[in-house]
């Protein structure tokens, strides 16, 4: 998967996670809540790391 990719899996696992939170605490489902807590941080992280590669591999070139 290109970099490009990972980033936007990484963006669309963190806006999933923004909405399974948000109808968790809708619904009161704390678990649900928790899980989309979850994706956003994984989600996050994922851009972050690719981020990080891009910017590497632009000061490398």
């Amino acid at each position: 998967m290109t970099a490009c990719g990972d980033k936007d899996s990484g963006h669309a696992q963190k806006t999933e996670g923004e909405i399974k939170s948000a109808v968790g605490d809708i619904t009161g489902d704390k678990d649900l809540k928790r899980e989309g807590k979850k994706d956003e941080v994984v989600g996050g992280v994922k851009s972050a790391g690719e981020d990080l590669k891009a910017a590497a591999k632009d000061a490398k070139d």
